[in-house]
């Protein structure tokens, strides 16, 4: 199965997954107007494409960083693909014509090698759920007819193929020498220009001046000594190489040893791991001789980067948003796993950034290289975990600001945005729950944008919204006895635990116990000047408070009391 080389894209297909998939289907119909107005030669700052396919600005740096247009033209289309896979349509609800690939290569007469090469060229597939109840990819009859239309010229080529004779092999290798040593053109546009000329495919072209300069050792098309490779050839087997190609076949393509194919392609790699950024909290428990077996060997053994299944569910789950049916299955962590798996986070890319330290760019080591990368493949799997048990927290926090009109869908994907980069730049070794810096952090980014934003609800908005509440209705419903209790339990706390000062911070920001503890009474501000107090002094009370009463009280008191 390919794979999204770029980290920043692959980062965005796993964030939106918890997206609500009203709101999926149109970033995945953004993200087919995106792939179709990419240039191959141009680069383009991720925050470009961030903002083409879900409509927000990130305000992360890794915004300003570029993409070069063909590596988002061979990622856009596996993106497209799995973000249709995780909300896939069967066929016979659909109102429009969708083909398979075999039957579209019947219905054009080309191969389905072909359909893969127009695939790249601007053909969009999607992932659909056919008869049989298996996920595949499929192309829909507007999207052929499009395409074709763009392209008149490539059915009739496809169809004419021809196995090429020797004599017009002959006349591709004497055009090549007259290109080749005209001004000394590098290879690949050589190529580029006979294949256009001769209407074959690069290839084709490619392979057959290969083999001549294999025969004929004494007599090489390009003055350029073999042991050199072109870059545009490198990245080429760099992609081709990760696509999944055989080591063979990109010997015999590129005419190249088995050892020269995988020193390029380690290189490649090698480029690419060393301008990831890696950001982890540090730690001195890092540092000492038994870290690895006291965080990773016990706490976190067995988490390993999970791959994802596709298993056909039934008509009633299918309407059920994905990240609902996560929220309904998903524990809520308690203080000590919490902290294991932050720990633990922290520590796999603090070993990534040691490991990727020893690397030589010039003699790359491949076990070096998959060591790093083993190390944030198990970092991604634990923030995914992280994340999931987090979900519940943005539904809650989401819910508190529809009181202006705000879209439930929207406030909740933005938050499970906000939810990853908290995630990045908790500091778990400061002995807070993350709760807290999480509902701070998503909270204050709902603060910032809702200013900005036009509240527009339509029928099927707002129908889907009374859905949702319901189902949030029917998963948070609390018992009354047990909240009651915890109250009781507070109040105790509250007496016994806090100073004076704290306890009316407490109370005022809280009300009286056996309110609801998210009811405010009084802001910042009032109980400021209550107490003679700036605002941000009482906000620094009111958080040393909430942590001594989250130490104190059990974690499903606490769960009970903040919601």
């Amino acid at each position: 199965m390919q794979k999204i080389k770029n980290r920043d894209l692959a980062k965005l297909l796993m964030q939106l997954k918890f997206t609500p998939q009203q709101k999926r289907r149109r970033q995945l119909e953004a993200a087919e107007k995106l792939f179709s107005v990419i240039e191959e030669d141009r680069e383009y700052p991720f925050s470009f494409v961030f903002f083409r396919i879900t409509g927000f600005q990130p305000r992360d740096p890794v915004g300003q960083y570029l993409i070069k247009g063909d590596q988002l033209r061979d990622d856009l289309p596996i993106f497209i693909a799995a973000l249709s896979g995780q909300i896939a349509q069967p066929v016979a609800e659909l109102s429009e014509e969708v083909y398979s690939i075999q039957a579209l290569a019947e219905k054009l007469g080309v191969s389905t090698k072909t359909l893969q090469r127009w695939r790249r060229n601007g053909l969009i597939a999607r992932k659909f759920l056919f008869a049989d109840n298996l996920k595949r990819l499929g192309f829909l009859r507007s999207r052929v007819e499009r395409f074709l239309a763009d392209n008149p010229d490539l059915v009739p080529r496809a169809k004419g193929f021809s196995r090429l004779t020797q004599a017009g092999k002959q006349q591709i290798i004497k055009r090549a020498m007259a290109l080749a040593g005209k001004a000394k053109t590098a290879r690949c546009k050589v190529i580029a220009k006979i294949a256009e000329e001769f209407a074959r495919s690069h290839e084709t072209i490619r392979y057959t001046l290969a083999n001549y300069e294999k025969t004929h050792p004494g007599k090489p098309i390009f003055s350029r000594p073999p042991g050199v490779t072109e870059p545009a050839d490198a990245l080429e087997i760099y992609r081709l190489f990760n696509q999944g190609v055989p080591v063979g076949d990109l010997m015999r393509r590129f005419n190249r040893s088995k050892s020269s194919i995988y020193r390029l392609v380690n290189k490649r790699r090698a480029k690419s791991l060393l301008r990831r950024k890696i950001e982890f909290i540090e730690s001195e428990e890092f540092l000492k001789d038994d870290a690895r077996n006291i965080i990773l060997e016990g706490p976190l053994r067995g988490i390993k980067p999970a791959e994802e299944t596709v298993r056909p569910f039934g008509q009633a789950n299918r309407s059920l948003p994905d990240y609902l049916r996560v929220l309904k299955k998903t524990p809520v962590l308690n203080r000590e796993r919490e902290r294991e798996l932050f720990r633990g986070y922290n520590y796999l890319k603090f070993l990534a950034c040691r490991t990727r330290a020893d690397i030589n760019i010039a003699n790359p080591l491949s076990s070096l290289m998959k060591k790093t990368e083993e190390y944030l493949a198990e970092a991604e799997a634990i923030q995914r975990m992280l994340t999931e048990a987090n979900l519940r927290l943005v539904v809650n926090i989401a819910r508190k600001h529809t009181a202006g009109g705000a879209n439930l869908s929207d406030l909740i994907s933005e938050g499970n945005y906000t939810l990853m980069r908290a995630i990045e730049k908790f500091d778990y070794t400061r002995g807070f729950r993350f709760g807290t810096f999480a509902s701070w952090t998503i909270a204050k980014d709902f603060a910032r944008k809702m200013p900005s934003r036009t509240a527009r609800r339509d029928k099927e908005t707002a129908a889907s919204h009374a859905k949702m509440q319901e189902d949030f209705r029917d998963t948070d419903t609390a018992d009354i006895a047990a909240i009651e209790r915890a109250h009781q339990s507070l109040a105790q706390v509250i007496m016994d635990e806090l100073t004076r000062r704290e306890q009316y911070v407490i109370l005022s920001r809280f009300g009286p116990i056996g309110q609801p503890i998210r009811k405010k009474t009084k802001t910042l501000k009032q109980i400021g000047d209550d107490l003679g107090l700036t605002k941000e002094r009482v906000r620094q009370i009111e958080l040393l408070a909430l942590q001594k009463l989250r130490q104190s009280l059990s974690p499903k008191e606490f769960e009970l009391l903040t919601g």
